[in-house]
């Protein structure tokens, strides 16, 4: 009876261990991984026996291109099929433009092929969205269809157009498998990771009134800039989703808005709560007050009971913003006053993301009045048109370079090389380093080879039916399918599932040839390799050569808002939130300190903020000229190149300060709006020693 009873508990023991381990994430990731490779592999193999079927002459480009055009969701997959579409016609028609025009000259044509996909290139890098994908398209097609056909160009035609029905095929396959078989909708992505940005953006409202650490809320700052890139990503997408109720474009526009604001907003609270805290002791015993109470509401879980506390709170933080701004001189007053406006603000912002958020989990149709006036807005992109332009001109300067030695060595195969280093400029050139991930399809594609020389003289020339062949190729294609669905191999694992249908000889027939095989792996290792160098060449910027021109992006917009040009108010914060997300993965290869270049980032949005709301409200007078004045020497400060002179902070700070005296004495109609945005102002100029660090 013992040893039953041990052993009954052992095996529950052993069921809830096996439990928790098939719920824990790592073993929901490899079951999506798993299931994202059998659905691609189904599509693939669909894709290729319908190419047989109608006798298309190169079926395995179908195959390749369900591989391309896969994503892990439904809306995903849809999007990129859409795009690469466009692109594959748009980049067909230009080769069939271009390359009859160079008959008779091999490298005028291969120059025009060349600027054709640089030109291609510089326009996905400025457009950002999906759309950025039909771009790449263009020139990658241009290279796969248009260097193989510089020396025969009475056949680019029919080229260009059984191209365009193998990969048509493809990514009709594609889209119908993603879409119709165990569909991963884009909408439970989306709201799984908004659900966990409103927390995100609770736990740092929440940190900034406690009063920790700057450490921790500077962490929880920079993961909610993340969180607001990461969701805009997946939103492009909603619209390619297979459901019937979408989230409502106004609605993700909205909350977007309101969890960007919510960035500056916590640190200019947790600001002004260390100075009243820190160095003036007559804060009112009303304002603690309602800082608790704020803080308990913030935590509570109560979502019913939230709602109607909320509006108690916002209006609370009103009554006492006004009372103690009434008459307010002193600097705690000033201070004291501006912060309950600011919780306000803030209760108002986590108030209307609670709410957009349970009606965008809901797909709730109904309109409600909002309590925090910002109103709805576009995602803002930063776009660096000289960034891309050395991109564009670096690609096409190497393709260049690969074509001439090319056609200087009469290399019978060169052809395709220089197609596959076209390819590699189009695909990889997106990023600022783009060669180690040309590197790691490089890998891949060893493997690839390893595994199409296998199958090609090995294991096809024993298969005679098709059934059989899909069984064959499962074991291959199933394993690199898998590895394509996670980040972190999904270069490499292209190298595989690229590599293997075009050199394995899934052709329309079986042909066997070592030779053609063989000078086929040369040319696509030396286009490779080439690629490797050319883009370390021509296409890399140094990491922090690309954050020094965030930043002064971000100083010159400064400086345009205080003379009141530069971004709207409805772009500006949006812009700024864009350009933190896109400092976030750089940081982490640079030598410079991350916390303060992000830091920067965030004082020049809250900069701007205040210079352009004091441009517009600035009133006649001498209070008036005052203001313009010393919006002009923040505009020279921020507009001139950065300078590390110790007294240029403190005088832009000790203006700041004369002037709110000037205001505070004053009986002016806005003299409380003058006074907040001038409070905000010289917070944001921050101590003398963070403005000379950065600015």
């Amino acid at each position: 009876m013992i040893t039953a009873h041990r052993f009954s508990l052992t095996g529950a023991g052993i069921q809830a261990t096996l439990a928790h381990l098939l719920r824990s994430p790592a073993a929901k990731a490899d079951a999506e991984a798993m299931l994202f490779s059998v659905k691609t592999f189904a599509a693939a193999m669909l894709a290729y026996y319908i190419a047989l079927s109608v006798g298309l002459p190169k079926p395995s480009w179908a195959i390749v291109t369900v591989y391309i055009v896969s994503q892990t969701s439904a809306g995903a997959s849809f999007s990129r099929g859409v795009y690469r579409f466009a692109g594959t016609i748009v980049g067909a028609a230009a080769t069939v433009a271009i390359v009859p025009n160079f008959v008779n000259d091999p490298m005028a044509c291969s120059v025009a092929l060349a600027l054709w996909i640089g030109l291609c290139l510089y326009l996905s890098l400025l457009d950002r969205t999906p759309r950025a994908y039909a771009f790449v398209l263009a020139g990658y097609t241009a290279s796969l269809i248009g260097f193989p056909s510089v020396f025969d160009p009475g056949a680019v035609f029919d080229t260009a157009s059984v191209r365009v029905q193998e990969i048509s095929l493809g990514i009709l396959c594609a889209v119908l498998v993603h879409r119709l078989v165990l569909p991963k909708p884009m909408t439970c992505l989306f709201t799984g990771k908004l659900s966990a940005t409103l927390r995100d953006a609770r736990r740092l409202a929440g940190d900034a009134l406690k009063g920790l650490p700057e450490a921790k809320t500077r962490r929880e700052r920079h993961q909610l800039a993340a969180d607001l890139l990461a969701l805009q990503g997946l939103a492009t997408h909603l619209p390619y989703d297979p459901v019937l109720l979408t989230p409502r474009r106004d609605r993700l526009q909205r909350i977007h808005v309101r969890l960007a604001r919510l960035l500056p907003l916590a640190a200019e609270i947790e600001e002004r709560i260390h100075a009243l805290a820190g160095g003036t002791p007559s804060q009112p015993h009303e304002l603690a007050e309602l800082l608790r109470e704020v803080e308990a509401w913030i935590t509570s879980t109560d979502v019913s009971e939230r709602d109607s506390v909320a509006i108690h709170l916002i209006g609370r933080a009103r009554l006492l913003r006004a009372w103690i701004g009434a008459d307010a001189r002193a600097h705690a007053e000033q201070l004291a006053a501006n912060l309950a406006g600011h919780l306000a603000e803030m209760i108002g912002l986590l108030h209307d993301c609670d709410r957009l958020g349970r009606d965008i989990a809901a797909r709730s149709q109904d309109d409600e009045p909002y309590h925090w006036g910002g109103g709805a807005g576009r995602y803002v992109y930063h776009r660096d048109g000289w960034m891309a332009a050395r991109a564009a001109a670096g690609a096409a300067a190497g393709i260049v370079l690969g074509c001439a030695f090319w056609i200087w060595s009469a290399w019978p195969d060169g052809g395709m090389a220089v197609s596959i280093l076209g390819v590699a400029c189009a695909l990889f050139g997106n990023v600022d380093t783009p060669a180690p991930n040309v590197v790691k399809y490089m890998i891949g594609s060893v493997y690839g080879v390893a595994i199409s020389l296998a199958y090609n003289f090995v294991i096809l020339p024993r298969v005679t039916d098709f059934a059989v062949l899909v069984a064959v190729l499962a074991p291959a294609m199933l394993f690199a399918g898998s590895l394509q669905a996670r980040p972190q191999t999904t270069f490499m694992a292209l190298g595989i599932t690229l590599t293997v249908p075009l050199l394995g000889g899934l052709g329309a027939s079986y042909t066997g040839g070592f030779a053609e095989s063989l000078n086929s792996v040369v040319a696509l290792f030396a286009g490779t390799a080439f690629a490797v160098v050319s883009m370390t060449l021509f296409q890399t910027v140094p990491v922090d050569a690309a954050i020094h021109r965030l930043l002064r992006s971000s100083r010159r917009d400064v400086a345009r808002r205080a003379r009141g040009a530069g971004p709207d108010e409805r772009h500006w914060t949006s812009l700024m939130v864009d350009r933190a997300a896109l400092l976030l993965p750089r940081l982490g290869l640079s030598s410079m300190s991350a916390p303060d270049m992000l830091d920067e980032t965030l004082r020049h949005l809250r900069i701007g903020h205040a210079v352009g709301q004091l441009h517009k409200t600035a009133p006649g007078g001498t209070i008036g000229k005052e203001t313009g004045e010393l919006l002009s020497a923040i505009a020279v400060r921020f507009g001139a190149a950065p300078r590390r002179e110790p007294g240029e902070t403190s005088s832009l700070i000790g203006r700041t300060e004369t002037l709110l005296m000037l205001v505070a004495g004053s009986s002016i109609a806005n003299r409380r709006q003058l006074l907040d945005l001038l409070v905000d102002l010289r917070f944001a100029l921050g101590p003398t020693e963070s403005g000379e660090r950065g600015s």
